[in-house]
């Protein structure tokens, strides 16, 4: 019988709610026990898939094609398991099967209410993930306690606990201990009044998680478990570390793995972190460092390229190195020309995206990187415009470009394929999620993958334009990846250049701390070298 805890937020928002969840995740499976983790966000759009990125971040595909939260890319790193459509909730998802429902006649002319159906609804969502293998399963609720959005989140999870049974069932809240400097003291007033606004709605926290740059001594500790009504051993500290790997580690040494186990009643082996540890010495421990662009739209935004700057920092730390991630915007790249804005970088790489504005500027990146000999990695649009540049410079096809960007372009090499449509599951017109591709022998994709046929994870629309294949491949571009049928072109990289590859599929999703992903290690790999680094393999524990 699957355990249930639930991971709330109180106080302020951004407070690492979903790192939380990761680690609690992490460290259950340490000791032998079967997870999933979960997120249920109380915004009323659909899922992630048409947000901003200025407002969301990253949407995280999953191996199902599910669009979903950034903090679903948190649990699959943390954890090693991947995550499906039914680990992202959202209220908008909720209400939309309610009210499809109601419009079916399926609760008979009956009203419809907040209580029960939705709160019905969000329990039946928290049980869609319980398989007879899963242990525990670990649901972070969106927002802070005390707002509007997430009273019924909260409502239903009253209602669960009594309906799965109290030892069943773990509540955690993440709350702020804020230190006032002037006063020298921290201030655990908040935490209890976050409590309180718990307490109204009936939920009674059994562990709290506080976030605090000061630590927390054993008086304050007392203080927080006398208020709060939790044992004092459940009083986790929660302090800024340098990185967030360090975090799981940092509960462990509070024994918060435990105190969960004792209060659920689970029987789990011990604790083995080996791995992990291993994995934030070397990241302290690092004697090299490589300077990479990511060329982009939202170069101010980190966590609209946040799987990318994991997986390439999981490549660094294979390496026994430190990345320094330099954010540069493709627009920049037109203004001031990619001669002047790219000097003295170690690599290059050029992410997805969508729309026109920004790829007069990558395009010009990836010039650059082809023509000096720079490390490239193309993802997605990122690989649309390495074919775009091919064809204009190396093919002489002047006004060679996407139908995305201009639908009358004379040389359309990207484009959307209508017979495509016939055979794959596009998903509202995109093709989402794990599809196959076969590599070539010989290639360097073939030597970073060590195998024939890999799965990868996809988020797009438009593709390479076959009726070009042969003209490209006689130009020297290597069709190094392509679906199994031989349809679709999924890698392409370039002979003469030392290591210049470009994917139609988003590799970062499938980045892990202790398993990089092997296309950002081989760039990492090339780009140390090039820059006059030993990179003699150094793997990690598995």
């Amino acid at each position: 019988m699957a355990k249930f805890i639930f991971v709330t937020g109180g106080v302020v928002s951004s407070l690492g709610k979903g790192i939380a969840a990761s680690s609690i995740g992490l460290l259950l499976k340490s000791r032998g026990l079967h997870v999933v983790n979960q997120k249920f966000d109380p915004y009323l759009n659909v899922d992630p898939g048409t947000m901003n990125p200025y407002q969301h971040g990253e949407v995280f595909v999953t191996d199902d094609g599910a669009e979903t939260d950034l903090d679903l890319g948190h649990y699959e790193r943390f954890t090693g398991i991947n995550t499906s459509r039914n680990c992202n909730y959202t209220s908008g998802q909720i209400y939309d099967t309610i009210i499809k429902k109601e419009r079916r006649g399926d609760y008979l002319g009956g009203t419809v209410q907040v209580v029960p159906h939705v709160t019905t609804e969000i329990c039946n969502s928290i049980r869609s993930v319980v398989t007879p293998q899963i242990d525990v399963v670990i649901s972070e609720i969106g927002g802070t306690v005390g707002d509007i959005e997430s009273l019924p989140y909260l409502e239903a999870l009253r209602q669960f606990r009594i309906q799965e049974g109290r030892n069943n069932v773990l509540f955690i809240h993440v709350t702020l201990i804020p230190y006032l400097h002037k006063a020298g003291e921290v201030k655990t007033k908040p935490t209890q009044h976050s409590v309180g606004r718990l307490r109204e709605i009936g939920i009674i926290p059994d562990i709290l998680i506080c976030r605090t740059e000061k630590h927390l001594d054993k008086d304050v500790r007392k203080k927080i478990s006398l208020f709060c009504n939790v044992d004092e051993e459940a009083v986790i500290e929660s302090m800024d570390m340098p990185n967030i790997y360090e975090v799981p580690l940092d509960y462990a040494a509070q024994e918060l793995d435990s105190v969960i186990i004792d209060v659920l009643g689970l029987r789990a082996s011990r604790r083995n972190l080996k791995p992990w540890r291993e994995y934030a010495e070397r990241v302290l421990n690092a004697d090299k460092e490589v300077k990479i662009a990511i060329v982009g739209k939202y170069s101010e935004l980190p966590d609209a390229y946040k799987s990318i700057h994991e997986a390439l920092n999981h490549a660094a730390v294979f390496h026994n190195a430190r990345v320094n991630i330099i954010s540069i915007s493709a627009e920049e790249i037109e203004k001031s020309g990619a001669e002047t804005v790219l000097k003295n970088i170690g690599a290059i790489l050029v992410p997805g995206g969508f729309g026109s504005r920004g790829t007069e500027g990558k395009i010009a990146a990836i010039q650059f990187a082809r023509e000096n000999d720079v490390p490239f990695l193309g993802i997605c649009l990122g690989m649309h415009m390495a074919v775009i540049e091919f064809a204009r410079n190396v093919l002489k096809l002047a006004d060679a470009n996407s139908t995305e960007i201009n639908p009358k372009t004379s040389h359309p090499v990207i484009h959307l394929m209508e017979e495509q449509k016939k055979v794959l599951n596009l998903g509202a017109s995109m093709r989402l999620g794990a599809y196959p591709c076969a590599l070539k022998k010989g290639t360097l994709a073939y030597k970073g993958y060590a195998k024939e046929i890999i799965s990868e994870r996809h988020r797009h629309r438009y593709e390479f334009n076959n009726d070009y294949r042969d003209c490209f491949e006689k130009g020297g571009m290597i069709i190094s990846g392509q679906s199994p049928d031989g349809i679709l072109v999924e890698m392409i990289e370039l002979q003469d250049h030392p290591w210049f590859i470009a994917s139609q599929f988003h590799p970062e999703f499938k980045s892990r701390p202790i398993d990089p992903h092997p296309l950002f290690r081989d760039f990492l790999g090339i780009s140390l070298k090039l820059n006059g680094y030993d990179t003699k393999e150094s793997r990690l524990t598995k």
